[in-house]
């Protein structure tokens, strides 16, 4: 749909009359924003909304890639859901890829035959008829696969890499694939990213250079990872066939959710709470990012029962498409990145203890530091606010992949904060259930969310003054 077709009929979708008395209440003293974040805790703290609607959207819908009907069961199911709660809601087209994922097996048949438990790469190739065999190519680093790019053709390159930071990790599963293929592989494998494993294989999206052959790739186990490295440092070469089944089926429409209480005295100002509705084809996606989008969801509820609206406008979008293309991410960006967006809000690490919030900044120029530090000392109420619930940090990271193309164009970000202990062993694997969330602390993500988001809405001041630069 057209841009220029797309905004007006967004704000007639958007435009509440249940909210529009609402939105004439006079304004709201500092006191008046306090007294409202302790009623938003209190009932954040004390409703089992949130976890309820996880529950159903776990067990009667399950995970949700891309292009497939359950992801639009979801779709449909959150945007009843929003309008059950009171607020507007508009679903956003987005155009995103259909990749199934297929049959897949990995047999290692020397020095020993056995089975290995694997996942295909989120957008890998399928091998060929009768899969790809051929020995192995263990390496642990760019760098040692540089010293070995003579050994690496007709091989199928394992990078076997442990786990560091995400960020510094997760580039042998996006790029390892064309890395290998560059120096004539017929694979690639990945140890899973993940600092622990209990023999689970951890699926994600790789990205294949547009300059080389596409490879087939997957993820071992970082047991079976290992085991192939031993062998290859005591002079035994492994020998291994990979089977992969999957397929591309090109484009297919999808939506955005996006559902807002329009401010009563600055409406053209928006502060936006995400979360990704898609997940990996594994599990149930109750970590990620099933519990991002319960707690914007449930958070927006609270808000909208409140006796006024705040002063700025409140918008949940549920993007599609996070895990395999951020497509979600670029159409909310493309029909909304020239509104004035006074701060972007992202839940998407799962729902552990809250601890604060990561915020991203960006810019240029020697006034950059200067906006970092007024939107720090602005962010100090809401972290006092935030005590009682153990969630005061505030560090500066990245916030979020879908509210990313925002942030770039300077933005402030913020990046709901957690402990995170419980969930990079279980990420983007068949181990992501519902059976992982603690129903307190989901309740406790939801009122740090409320709180944070209502006064940012409400407060007269802004994290960047004038907008991004």
């Amino acid at each position: 749909m057209p841009r220029r077709l797309l905004i007006p009929l967004l704000v007639l979708a958007l435009a509440s009359p249940a909210l529009a008395g609402r939105r004439k209440a006079g304004p709201t003293s500092p006191e008046r924003i306090d007294q409202a974040s302790v009623q938003l805790m209190g009932r954040a703290l004390t409703s089992d909304r949130a976890w309820e609607d996880l529950v159903f959207l776990c067990d009667r819908i399950g995970n949700r890639l891309s292009g497939t009907p359950s992801l639009e069961r979801a779709i449909a199911w959150a945007k009843e859901r929003l309008e059950e709660a009171g607020v507007a809601v508009a679903l956003e087209p987005v155009s995103v890829p259909k990749w199934v994922r297929g049959a897949e097996r990995a047999t290692l048949l020397a020095p020993v035959e056995r089975d290995l438990p694997i996942l295909g790469l989120g957008m890998t190739v399928g091998t060929p008829p009768g899969g790809a065999e051929a020995e192995v190519l263990v390496v642990g680093s760019w760098e040692e696969l540089e010293a070995k790019a003579e050994q690496a053709r007709g091989r199928i390159v394992l990078y076997d890499v442990p786990f560091t930071t995400y960020k510094e990790t997760v580039a042998y599963r996006s790029r390892g694939a064309s890395e290998a293929s560059k120096l004539g592989a017929v694979a690639a494998l990945v140890r899973s990213v993940t600092p622990q494993s209990l023999s689970t294989p951890h699926t994600g999206a790789l990205r294949y250079a547009d300059d080389v052959p596409p490879i087939p790739a997957a993820a071992l186990t970082v047991e079976d990872a290992a085991t192939l490295h031993r062998l290859s440092d005591r002079g035994v070469v492994p020998r291994l066939r990979l089977e992969l089944g999957a397929q591309h089926h090109g484009e297919v429409g999808s939506f955005n959710v996006v559902a807002q209480i329009t401010g009563r005295e600055a409406p053209q100002e928006v502060v936006v709470m995400g979360c990704h509705i898609d997940s990996w084809d594994v599990g149930q996606g109750a970590q990620d990012d099933g519990a991002g989008c319960v707690m914007v969801m449930e958070a927006i509820r609270l808000i909208a029962e409140l006796p006024w609206a705040p002063r700025r406008t409140l918008r949940v979008v549920l993007f599609t498409n996070e895990e395999n293309g951020l497509a979600g991410g670029h159409a909310y960006h493309a029909a909304h990145g020239t509104e004035d967006h006074v701060a972007a809000l992202e839940a998407d690490t799962g729902a552990g203890q809250p601890l604060g919030w990561r915020m991203d900044l960006r810019g240029e120029g020697e006034g950059v530091d200067a906006a970092r530090a007024l939107a720090r000392a602005r962010m100090a109420p809401i972290q006092e606010k935030l005590t009682a619930l153990g969630a005061t940090g505030l560090r500066e990271s990245y916030a979020g992949a879908d509210i990313g193309p925002l942030v770039a164009g300077g933005v402030p970000g913020l990046g709901l904060d957690f402990d995170t202990t419980g969930y990079w062993p279980i990420h983007h694997t068949d181990a992501d259930t519902i059976d992982k969330i603690d129903p307190a602390m989901l309740r406790k993500n939801v009122a740090v969310m409320a709180i944070t988001a209502f006064t940012l809405a409400e407060m007269e001041g802004r994290l960047r003054p004038g907008g991004a630069p």
